[in-house]
């Protein structure tokens, strides 16, 4: 295994920690509970894409193939120990470019108490500690909960990509945001929470 896989990171009550089938129940849960809430951000198979795994199983049995083979990290987010959803880093690419991507989604129960910010902070500050250089993350211009993840992270915006991933049953425009290394020097949730405790003495 890589310095990268497996891991278990953890900020106060949000845990983060490779997604695995006994997630499979608590998985199904919250996508049904959260299909409605979730669905316009999705990503959806195109006409002549590559089918998905049909059952959970099956889904973590292809994630973790991918996380031997050092190119996805599939993360379950915790929160006081129950499942709250995820965050994959995908794409790993080596060589000169030591780049990756992140996506997360969340049960809308846990929403509002800055999980999602602390859960890709840890796993930016893993990915660079593990040798990667550059994180770039992809959002739809409408999703607001997930550009207020980028903004509260100082995570900049590089570009747009118009009909970036198939979404929700069709092509979306996406706008980028990426972060190198250097950029955070003293870590990306040390960072956070500076600038959250910043903000509070204001």
């Amino acid at each position: 295994m890589s310095a990268l896989w497996p891991a278990r990171l953890q900020d106060g009550d949000v845990v983060v920690r490779p997604l695995e089938r006994s997630d499979q129940d608590a998985w199904r849960r919250a996508r049904h509970h959260n299909a409605a809430w979730l669905a316009p951000w999705d990503a959806t198979v195109p006409p002549g894409g590559d089918a998905r795994p049909t059952s959970f199983r099956l889904l973590v049995r292809r994630l973790h193939k991918q996380a031997r083979a050092g190119t996805t990290l599939p993360f379950a987010i915790e929160v006081d120990g129950r499942f709250a959803g995820q965050v994959t880093v995908n794409n790993i690419v080596r060589g000169s470019a030591l780049f990756a991507s992140i996506g997360y989604w969340l049960d809308q129960e846990f929403a509002g108490r800055g999980v999602v910010p602390r859960a890709v902070a840890l796993v930016i500050d893993h990915c660079f500690a593990g040798g990667l250089h550059r994180i770039e993350i992809a959002i739809r211009p409408e999703n607001s909960n997930s550009l207020r993840v980028v903004e509260k992270l100082g995570i900049q915006e590089i570009g747009y990509a118009p009909r970036f991933l198939h979404i929700d049953g069709a092509w979306r425009d996406h706008r980028l945001y990426a972060i190198c290394r250097e950029d955070c020097p003293e870590g990306l949730l040390a960072r956070l929470k500076a600038s959250e405790s910043h903000q509070s003495h204001e």
